[in-house]
């Protein structure tokens, strides 16, 4: 049995989810798209291929093999995007989360069935069906939640609009102990550089006490002050609206000191070596068209919560 744990973003991974792109379904049309990176690769005739897709999740699955991660991948579900394991499932502590997602992706869980087998059904949560909360919008740091949502009228107004306000009660009922802190994001259905698509496109803590940032995807300034005083102005690593654009906040930690990031991100990867850590470099850009990164293809099951 599988005993799911992961209360950071970077203790030792030791068991993860990373996503396939079989028989993915191809390029879609702009009205099945759910995301404004797809739809601007779908309109430029650049959407990726199966091929390239698999040869981007290859290279990090050697990555986790270099590490002794094991490494599940899902069922392969025909003409079903299954590349960003991370939204339809999520460890907070040792509960596992059925995450209630978007319509055009309900049929992704299916995948996992057979890991949710191996997990005691005391450990596993479903969410009811008005609340929704995608894997993408939270983010664990010990007794923090950090957690991305949209308004009401924000939830209504946009698809890529994935988590709502009554998540946080809804985590606030489940870890009353933890810091659960909300924060509203800019959300743009058709302009990728407008949209945060989840909090860990423009939020992504780190283990050596960094916090790559994304300042303008807050829609409150307010947040920004709570940010800066949890992790420090100097710790923080800003990054531009074309360094969001190309999701560099989601890079993904091994441990605590060795984060997997994308080879083309030079002045991130520069900066991270020069305050301490090792940087696995992968070529992830075929994944990148499609809205998602190294965390979006992640979904850890169990960390260590200690250090050797």
């Amino acid at each position: 049995m599988l005993k799911p744990f992961v209360n950071t973003e970077f203790d030792r991974l030791q068991v993860v989810i990373l996503g396939i792109s079989n028989d993915f379904g191809g390029c879609p049309t702009i009205d099945e798209a759910y995301d404004p990176k797809s739809k601007e690769h779908i309109l430029n005739g650049k959407f990726p291929l199966e091929k390239d897709l698999k040869s981007d999740l290859n290279q990090l699955s050697e990555v986790f093999k270099k590490y002794d991660i094991k490494t599940f991948r899902p069922l392969n579900i025909f003409a079903c995007n299954q590349v960003f394991s991370r939204d339809i499932g999520f460890v907070i502590d040792n509960k596992f989360f059925i995450a209630n997602t978007i319509d055009k992706r309900r049929n992704e869980i299916q995948g996992l069935e057979f890991v949710l087998k191996n997990i005691s059904s005391n450990n596993i949560q479903s969410i009811p069906e008005n609340i929704f909360i995608e894997g993408g919008d939270v983010l664990v740091l010990k007794n923090h939640l950090f957690v991305g949502f949209s308004n009401d009228a924000d939830f209504e107004k946009y698809e890529v609009s994935r988590t709502n306000r009554l998540a946080i009660d809804f985590l606030k009922d489940k870890f009353p102990d933890k810091n659960i802190l909300g924060f509203q994001l800019k959300k743009s259905d058709n302009n990728p550089s407008l949209n945060c698509l989840h909090l860990d496109c423009c939020f992504q803590p780190l283990g050596l006490g960094h916090l790559i940032l994304y300042p303008d995807g807050f829609k409150l300034k307010s947040d920004l002050t709570k940010i800066i005083k949890i992790f420090g102005e100097s710790n923080i690593i800003e990054i531009t609206q074309n360094e969001m654009y190309n999701m560099y906040s989601n890079v993904f930690s091994i441990s605590k000191d060795i984060v997997v990031s994308d080879i083309k991100f030079k002045r991130l990867n520069n900066l991270l070596v020069q305050k301490g850590y090792k940087v696995e470099e992968v070529s992830f850009s075929e994944v990148s068209k499609m809205g998602g990164l190294f965390r979006c293809s992640t979904l850890p099951i169990i960390r260590q919560n200690h250090y050797e």
